[in-house]
């Protein structure tokens, strides 16, 4: 027979290893080297080697034997078999449990040789509710300024006529007997790899743990129903479109008398006609006549927070853009508000009247009167010279 390595050795790990890293090796090398996985002619070989390393290593008292004697301290040398014999149906605290737990992530469902179900969890512990998610639709001013509603949507909850038991009330409610009141029922199912025992829900109860005579004429035994319920919804200000928050304990009820779940409100904002938000920052277009931004003007600007008034400089050019401070969105969970940009689009007017136009000619004659020598271009000095 091959003589044993060094379990340290083949777990790659150091003497002095903590759990943590020991369990962690054996979960990476585990996998590498699974039958199921790992076709090469050796796998199974090295698979065994790693689960005996782990079993040994995992186990304090294990481990102070092994570090103490070798080897010597698992083969048998001190009477009784050793530590359990070894081979795949020991694994000691972690062999097959974590390799479920690894492919299967602590749920059910079947993997390559092991089939079944992996552990299943005690279906009569208290359960959470599930989480319920609500799309509240709001105004772009009730955006901004945040406002409360009462919201109502259907969740699930504990059956108000058996109080969740699924029998009629008054009707007799036995223990189950196939999994003896557990929910659960082991399942063992002969493998390449030894016998495998893996627990699943009990078929007879569905997890309950107890049957009855009579299903209860409600909820027909499923022992849960969906209400209609309403909760208060304080929109704080400054929320924005697809930003959503949580309301605990507003979900699904929770079953074995488990807490309830969450409600997430995501909040739908509608588009305002005449202003763009982005954040607390408010933007507005302005639109001003020729006049206005030649001479300059003070004009009314509409802000969420009401008009005012605001100074347009003569000679202003259309995309110059003005700040107005503090007019813009309150800052979530802030005290501040963001600013309002203002930008000014020089309009111009498609029809004149006959003053209109009798006005802009006198502007243009006045314009070019008023170019000086040095102003002029090549051309018009060319212009003036042929008249």
């Amino acid at each position: 027979m091959a003589e044993k390595r060094d379990y340290y050795e083949v777990l790659g790990v150091s003497k002095t290893a903590t759990k943590d890293e020991i369990k962690k090796a054996y979960r990476k090398l585990s996998k590498k080297y699974h039958p199921d996985i790992n076709k090469e002619a050796d796998a199974e070989e090295k698979f065994k080697e790693i689960s005996d390393a782990y079993e040994v290593l995992s186990d304090d008292q294990k481990r102070a034997a092994y570090d103490q004697y070798g080897h010597a301290a698992t083969d048998g040398g001190f009477g009784g078999g050793g530590f359990g014999g070894g081979g795949y149906q020991s694994y000691g605290g972690g062999g097959f449990e974590d390799i479920f737990e690894q492919f299967f992530g602590g749920g059910g469902g079947g993997f390559g040789g092991f089939g079944g179900s992996s552990r299943t969890a005690n279906p009569n512990a208290p359960q959470q509710g599930d989480d319920l998610q609500y799309n509240m639709d709001l105004e772009f001013e009730e955006a901004i300024f945040g406002t409360s509603e009462t919201i109502s949507y259907r969740r699930e909850v504990d059956c108000n006529v058996c109080e969740g038991s699924g029998a009629e009330p008054g009707t007799a409610v036995h223990t189950c007997a196939t999994c003896s009141g557990t929910g659960v029922e082991k399942v063992y199912q002969q493998t390449p790899l030894g016998r495998v025992v893996s627990q699943t829900v009990c078929h007879t109860c569905n997890g309950k743990g107890k049957t009855f005579d009579q299903a209860c004429h409600h909820c027909h035994g499923a022992g849960r129903e969906t209400e209609t319920h309403k909760v208060k919804v304080n929109v704080p200000a400054g929320v924005e479109d697809g930003q959503s928050m949580r309301l605990n304990g507003q979900g699904n009820e929770g079953k074995n008398k488990g807490p309830a779940g969450h409600l997430y409100v995501v909040f739908r904002v509608k588009r305002s006609e005449v202003f763009e938000r982005n954040g607390a920052e408010i933007k507005y277009e302005l639109p001003i006549n020729f006049a206005q931004a030649a001479l300059g003007d003070e004009v009314e600007v509409p802000t969420v927070h009401g008009k005012v008034n605001m100074k347009v400089p003569a000679g202003t050019q259309t995309g110059t853009s003005f700040r107005l401070k503090g007019k813009g969105a309150p800052k979530l969970n802030g005290n501040t508000n963001g600013d309002q940009t203002v930008t000014v689009r020089v309009v111009t007017p498609k029809h004149l009247n006959d003053e209109q136009k009798a006005s802009l000619r006198a502007f243009a004659r006045a314009s070019n009167a008023e170019v000086s020598e040095e102003d002029k271009g090549f051309f018009d000095k060319l212009k003036d010279a042929f008249s």
